[in-house]
Formats: structure tokens, sequence, C-alpha cells
């Protein structure tokens, strides 16, 4: 039986957009904001170092406001700088003693849900978290379960729960298993520094999806002075010891850089994002090898990272396991290629902000497609296309993914465009400045 994808109902005023059709190739530069997995890994460490800490060009989205906000509720001051212009610059994290009582908003942010209850944990006091109806379904049993085991009173094993700390945790060995998200290790590892006998994480199950994010999360680790030991598959050990502040550029979310970068496939253009980093544990860097396989010249030099295409797309057959946030935009070139494509090894996308397989099958094939959602991934069928609604699901990359396929075909009209606010803001705007730059 065909699963159906959860949509959260919206408490604010919806805007529907009508996604722009390309009129000729784009030929253009693309400044795309920090990245929120960096952002908020930052904003965590910098509220449990022994120093104020400075983020400088953090990605300011509805995701790294609710995890700021998160932290300042827990007693950790942090302060916005502006440049000369009075534009917002950096974040400037002061750690104070953490606290509760304290009431925290989760909204759809993984990361807030699975990275604060080891912090709260940490906190004097009972700390409540809740978030949106459709964050109720995201899986957060093993981040409870392992606090429990470490010593934490934790009540409740989805949202909303609670966490009811005295100050410290003793910490210690703790097996899980992460094969539904990375985020699970992640946010025991953050915190784990601050453990008094430090932590252990052991994964036992299926592979973890998403590796370069755990990667992430013990590079910023190492980058605050801790001492992880990631030597053995699936066990990593996080010495106790203080966090050093921080003071860092955040790089360019390249996930969110994903549907621009896509934009010079589907129209036949060139697209340039500067600043690509030559060297990053950034997921979203898989998507050169994508854009590459499916025909694009792709090029990365001193300058940032440049994308062209004659626009021929072609099929794959892609394992996506490691980089599953990138599956909504190469879902929809895969819609738009000439030849057959198969997407594997994304079983955990089922668990998102909602189920992004039933939802990309039942989109893609309410426009004249032919998807077919797999045990763990998606075959699609190129077929012509037409346009009609298509709905988000409450999710920012099913907006993403919208958006690279209204570029081809006329009509398409995106549900609720705000809600590509959890991770990009500025989308509409970068969206249509691109498309100012089209050969018209």
């Amino acid at each position: 039986m065909e699963s159906s994808p959860a949509a959260d109902p919206a408490t604010r005023s919806r805007t529907d957009w009508p996604a722009p059709v390309a009129s000729g190739p784009v030929d253009t530069t693309v400044t795309v904001p920090g990245s929120k997995s960096l952002t908020n890994r930052y904003l965590v460490l910098a509220a449990l170092a022994c120093e104020p800490s400075r983020l400088r060009l953090p990605l300011r989205s509805r995701d790294t406001t609710l995890m700021a906000a998160a932290l300042r509720a827990l007693g950790t001051e942090i302060e916005d700088e502006t440049d000369e212009s009075g534009n917002p610059e950096s974040w400037l994290i002061a750690p104070r003693p953490l606290h509760g009582p304290a009431h925290i908003d989760c909204g759809l942010a993984g990361t807030v849900m699975r990275f604060i209850p080891p912090v709260a944990a940490l906190a004097d006091g009972t700390v409540a978290l809740g978030g949106d109806t459709a964050m109720q379904r995201r899986p957060i049993a093993p981040v409870t379960q392992a606090l429990r085991s470490l010593g934490a009173d934790v009540q409740g094993d989805s949202l909303p729960f609670t966490v009811s700390g005295h100050g410290a945790l003793p910490g210690g060995t703790v097996r899980l298993d992460a094969s539904a998200s990375s985020q699970f290790v992640s946010g025991l590892l953050l915190a784990g520094a601050r453990f008094d006998d430090g932590l252990t994480v052991i994964h036992e199950g299926k592979p973890v999806p998403s590796q370069p994010h755990i990667a992430m999360t013990v590079e910023v680790l190492r980058d605050a002075g801790v001492v992880v030991d990631d030597g053995e598959a699936n066990r990593w050990h996080v010495e106790p010891s203080e966090i050093s502040a921080l003071e860092v550029d955040v790089e360019p979310d390249l996930s969110n850089a994903a549907p621009f970068l896509a934009a010079a496939l589907v129209t036949g253009g060139s697209v340039h994002i500067p600043g690509w980093p030559h060297a990053t544990t950034q997921a979203g860097d898989g998507i050169r090898d994508i854009l590459d396989m499916m025909g694009a010249s792709v090029r990365l030099d001193r300058e940032g990272l440049t994308v062209t295409s004659d626009g021929t797309i072609g099929g794959i057959d892609a394992d996506l396991h490691d980089v599953g946030e990138l599956t909504p935009v190469v879902a929809a070139l895969a819609a738009l290629a000439d030849s057959p494509s198969y997407l594997r090894g994304i079983a955990h996308l089922r668990h998102h902000e909602t189920d992004r397989l039933a939802a990309l099958t039942q989109e893609i094939n309410r426009l004249g497609g032919d998807a077919q959602e797999l045990d763990d991934g998606l075959a699609i069928r190129p077929k012509p296309l037409t346009g009609g609604f298509f709905h988000t699901y409450g999710d920012h990359r099913m907006v993403m993914a919208a958006a690279v396929l209204g570029l081809r075909v006329r009509g398409v009209v995106i549900e609720d465009i705000a809600t590509v606010g959890k991770t990009l803001p500025t989308f509409t705007q970068l969206w249509t400045q691109m498309l100012r730059h089209d050969g018209r």
C-alpha cells in the first residue's frame, strides 16, 4: 500500500507561489548564506564553551533562530553584531550557567529536537521541549533512552517531553540504534565533553545515514579543542574537557546551493557559487559528483564552484545514503532527464520533515510524471510534465524541488512558499534574481 506523507497544518496565513519559468539559459552568480548544519553545531558548542565565541556569517533561518532561542532560554547570551551598514553580520555567544525552568520550541528543526536534550541534561532545572505537530512523528527515542542510561531524568520518548537536570551528568558508554538519523549521534557527541566521565557512543543497527554530518560534528568538536576518537567504525569517544571558544566564519550552505546549480542543467546555462570550500564535511558537497554524473560540466577553483550545461540531463543510478538531503532536487532533475533514474539508500527519508519518498512520488506523478517508491528509494522514469499545484507538506526541500521543475514546466504552483524559510528565507529573492540573468 502506498504511504502518504504527513502535512503539518500551518497556523500562519499561507502564500502559494507560481514557480517562474526560465525563458532562456541562466548565466549568473548566486551567493548562498551560511550552512544550517554548521551554524547549529557552532551555537551548541559556543553555549557549552568556557569563554565567549563569535560566529561570522551564520545562517539566519527558522531552524537556526529556534536553536538560538533554545540556548537563550537555558541562559546563554547571544548578541547580534552588525556591519558598518547596520546589516546582521555575526553572533557573539557568551556561555552562562545552564538552567531551567525553560520551554523549548523545536519547530520542525531536527537539530533542535536532538541536540538540545543532552544540553538540557546539563542544566539545573526542568526543560520542556515541544514543536510543530509534524515534529511529533519524527524519532527521538534513541536520544531520550540514551540520556536515561547516562543518568538523566527524561520523561517521554516523543515530543513533547521533559528533561530535568541537576547541573551535571555522569556520562559513560551508551549503545543506540542511529539508523534513522545521524543526529542521534551528533547531539550526544556535542555535549559529551561536558559529561563528568566523557562519553562513548556505540551504534548498533543498520548503517547510519548521512555519515558526513557525524564527521562534521567531530571536526567542529576538534576545532573547539575537544579530543574525539573516531578510529573505530560505529564507535565515537569524547574525552571530558573544557570546550574552547570559537572564532569562525560559517561556510556557505552547500545543500541550499543545490537547486541553483540544478538550474544550470535545466536551462542549459551556467551558475557560479562563490566561496565553495575545497575541503568540507558538508554532505551537500556531494552535489558536484551527482551533477557531473547527470551530464553537467563542474569546475571548482579558488573563486568557487561553477556548473555549466547544454540542457541535456541524463538519468542516474546512485546511492544517496550519505547525501539524502539532496534527494528532492535530484529527483526533480531525474523527472526532467532523458532516461530513467534510480535513487537508492534513502529509506530514512521517510522520517524527515515529511515522508519525502511518498511526497516526491505523489507530487511528481501529480504533474504527469512516473515516480515509484522502492523499499529504499525511488525509481523515476521521465514523462512529459504539465503544470499543477505542488504540495510541499511543510518541507523546505520540497519547495526547492518544485522550483526546479517549474523552470521548465509552465504552471507549477508551489504550496506555502514560506516553508522554505526553515533553512533559506531569501530563497524566492535569490531565485528571482537568478532568472533575471537567463538570456532575456
